[in-house]
């Protein structure tokens, strides 16, 4: 199956949608954003004023989106450089394991090394997830240990 990999575009808000939808499942989430406010948060994030992540999808044949890799630049990386921090990489299970993760993170790489001023690559994934870390080690990535992640929800 042929896959392409390009930027979001406005058109693929709905899918999109529908791909976070599977994220969530796939962490098992029992709770799930209604699809009208997932729509409105996706549009807002990705193409508001200004915008508050950059994404790439992968599209199949059929014109179905498959995957997406959500990013956003982060400062101050090394000095007074930036980093691309890359938020979320998913592909649809279905896909897995057919060079579509390996050509996000080239095309990744890419966009980080045209940046003026951005220095690093980053990313995380859960310590708890053996196939994420397998694929980003058969890439030639190593785990870096010191960073420990601190998360409060600001429901109000």
């Amino acid at each position: 199956m042929s896959v392409t990999i390009r930027p979001v575009e406005k058109s693929d808000i709905q899918a999109l949608a529908g791909l976070i939808e599977e994220i969530e499942r796939f962490y098992d989430s029992t709770d799930i954003q209604p699809l009208d406010e997932r729509l409105a948060q996706v549009e807002e994030a990705l193409f508001g004023s200004p915008p508050l992540a950059s994404a790439l999808v992968a599209e199949d044949e059929s014109g179905d989106l498959v995957g997406m890799a959500a990013y956003s630049f982060l400062w101050p990386s090394a000095g007074s450089t930036h980093s691309l921090f890359l938020k979320e990489l998913y592909i649809r299970d279905t896909l897995r394991r057919q060079g579509i993760g390996a050509r996000f993170m080239t095309e990744l790489r890419a966009i980080a090394t045209a940046r003026p001023g951005c220095s690093r690559l980053e990313w995380m994934t859960d310590s708890v997830n053996p196939d994420a870390r397998a694929f980003y080690r058969t890439l030639g990535f190593e785990e870096h240990d010191g960073k420990i992640v601190y998360r409060a929800g600001l429901d109000g």
